[in-house]
């Protein structure tokens, strides 16, 4: 039988892919739908996209499925057929990267979850189809330039740190979790207002802009394919670009260049720069903003400390990692107290409006 997992090292599926010359495809996709066998269906993608060389993470919930993967160009029409063979994904929004190396993904991942996206939402008559009005680009400009709609990134911190709309409120929150409260709390007042929002693909929104209905605001909307459609139709249509900086992306890219505006700072020396990087010391793997002036001198590290302990040979790291004392800080996102210039709100505002 064929295994259902990755067995290979991922530093050995890193490398491979680092020195791969193969042309991949990125692409996201999401939709929610009632999926009643959540192992059958992912043994049932991952046996299939093996086959077709698909790397990327999946997340499959009884309440949908949410992917970001990368496809070997020469196998995206029998990919596209493939997915668009089953029922509920027939004709499903494929979003393809703005910026794309062919490096995002370097294994193929497919997890169950509770669900595609985390919202702490427990609520049994909630209905998450009954979404906000879907605006196009065009659509969105003008009613992004209307005084009184209300725009909203419904991403996290370190996301809308490097990439935001003009005008944009953009919550001081680690989690969608956090922001989806928030947001409901921040615009209580404000049910009758258009009210826009935002994220990277649209799945977030979906489930906002459905919950905030809910809730009672009655004039909702979000943003159709997220600001990865956006850029789309701004640069095919040929659209007044509203989006500032760059929009982070879960991959190994980091992030992908929407206008060519920097809107933030180095953590370690404040020169504007919108470089995510994980720290080079995988005790620690801290994401944070490093210019290439820091990167060179903090060895692609967040620290002198982690740099003297990354620099150590494997066999050495061994002996002395159970002795040293480095706090797995893959959550912290740029919030480390080892970070000199860290964004502005972290440590009180719970939002800020973009200028």
């Amino acid at each position: 039988m064929k295994a259902l997992y990755n067995t290979e090292d991922w530093r050995v599926l890193k490398e491979r892919m680092a020195q791969s010359a193969d042309k991949r495809v990125t692409v996201s996709f999401y939709k929610y739908w009632n999926i009643e066998n959540t192992q059958l269906f992912r043994d049932y993608l991952f046996t299939h996209w093996s086959e077709l060389g698909v790397f990327g993470r999946t997340y499959v919930a009884s309440e949908g499925i949410n992917a970001q993967i990368s496809v070997p160009q020469e196998n995206l029409e029998s990919f596209i057929d493939h997915l668009y063979s089953i029922s509920f994904l027939d004709g499903v929004r494929l979003n393809y990267a703005i910026e794309d190396d062919g490096k995002s993904f370097y294994k193929l991942i497919i997890k169950i979850r509770a669900k595609i996206v985390a919202d702490g939402l427990n609520d049994e008559t909630f209905d998450a189809s009954n979404t906000g009005v879907h605006l196009s680009a065009e659509e969105f400009n003008k009613l992004t330039d209307q005084e009184d709609t209300i725009l909203v990134d419904m991403r996290n911190h370190y996301e809308s740190e490097v990439g935001h709309f003009r005008g944009a409120i953009t919550p001081d929150v680690d989690t969608f979790r956090e922001e989806i409260a928030l947001v409901e709390d921040m615009l209580a007042d404000k049910k009758d207002q258009n009210i826009v929002m935002y994220c990277t693909g649209g799945i977030r929104c979906e489930k906002a802009s459905a919950w905030l209905k809910h809730q009672g605001f009655n004039n909702v909307h979000q943003l159709n394919g997220g600001i990865i459609e956006y850029a789309r139709q701004v640069k095919e249509q040929g659209l007044e670009n509203k989006f500032r900086g760059k929009n982070f992306v879960f991959d190994e890219r980091l992030a992908e260049s929407i206008s060519d505006e920097v809107i933030s700072n180095c953590h370690q020396c404040g020169e504007p720069c919108d470089s995510h990087i994980n720290c080079r010391n995988e005790l620690c793997h801290l994401l944070f903003i490093q210019c290439e002036k820091c990167a060179d001198k903090f060895g692609k590290c967040c620290s002198h400390e982690c740099r003297d302990f990354a620099d150590l040979p494997e066999e050495e790291r061994r002996k002395v990692r159970k002795g040293v004392k480095f706090t797995k800080q893959d959550f912290h996102k740029g919030r480390s107290p080892r970070l000199k210039f860290r964004p502005l709100n972290a440590s009180g505002d719970s939002c800020s409006m973009g200028d």
